[in-house]
């Protein structure tokens, strides 16, 4: 299959790029997990990035974070050269990556979790505003049409699995990012759960963030994805429109077969089963 680039669809404006990656490529010993991937995300878009385990998905996100440094490669942000030297280089320049472990402390309330390591004083380095801090978690939460949670005083061991997917997205937000990148937000959640993810993200896109999410789910995918970018053996297939797009077509380059139908291209998908 030949690779396939598309602009931004819909709505997204034909700004200058958010992100621009060109060439990033890295290896570990004699394995090449990226080899001259080129990727680009614009304001208030949001790309999924898919493939098989091992295509090279994990490494580019933390190539980005700043936890895997690319070996080559050049990347821009906002239209000015950049290095994702370290996780603090990349959040420095409004980068926010949320984990699938999503790293939340459950024997701590919402609250804490939300803050912990940026806790808002008063009075001191050693005092804690707690009423400040619990009325930005709820400002924040309802912001993001987070209504579920019963309080934010709630133990995060006591939170359903949508709820924390929740909460460490909004964790994120507090340092006002302009780039949010989700690592499975959908994995492992029920229906009703993956729909507020789901809604979650395009609130994200309609803030005018831009969103990296990677998913093997493409029914979620195809629910709020502007663009489809398909990885294979560390190297980019191509960037697919997903209004143009099927889900037999972005199926057939992740597994590098070739589709063709006599009866023209396929329908958009309609099941709701994971890839």
């Amino acid at each position: 299959m030949e690779e396939t680039t598309t602009k931004p669809s819909g709505g997204t404006p034909l700004s200058e790029p958010l992100l621009a990656l060109k060439g990033f490529s890295k290896s570990f010993g004699p394995v090449e997990a990226l080899k001259d991937v080129d990727f680009e995300l614009y304001p208030g878009e949001v790309v999924a990035l898919v493939g098989d385990n091992g295509a090279g998905k994990s490494t580019l996100i933390k190539a980005v974070a700043g936890v895997q440094p690319a070996d080559e490669g050049t990347a821009e942000f906002e239209g000015h050269p950049v290095e994702f030297n370290s996780p603090q280089s990349a959040t420095k320049l409004g980068i926010a990556t949320v984990y699938q472990d999503l790293a939340l402390c459950e024997n701590l309330d919402v609250v804490a979790n939300l803050f912990l390591g940026q806790e808002t004083v008063n009075g001191g380095p050693h005092v804690l505003d707690e009423t400040a801090m619990e009325q930005k978690s709820e400002e924040l939460l309802a912001s993001l049409g987070v209504t579920t949670l019963r309080s934010v005083r709630s133990e995060v061991e006591r939170l359903s699995g949508g709820q924390r997917q929740a909460v460490a997205i909004a964790r994120s937000l507090l340092g006002d990012p302009k780039l949010v990148i989700l690592d499975e937000p959908t994995a492992a959640l029920g229906v009703v759960q993956t729909h507020q993810i789901l809604e979650l993200i395009k609130r994200l896109k309609h803030r005018g963030l831009g969103v990296i999410v990677i998913s093997h789910n493409l029914a979620n995918i195809f629910q709020v994805a502007d663009r489809i970018t398909v990885l294979r053996l560390g190297r980019m297939v191509g960037s697919f429109d997903r209004e143009k797009s099927s889900r037999e077509e972005i199926v057939a380059a992740i597994t590098g077969a070739d589709f063709e139908s006599e009866d023209g291209p396929p329908e958009r998908p309609t099941e709701e089963a994971p890839l």
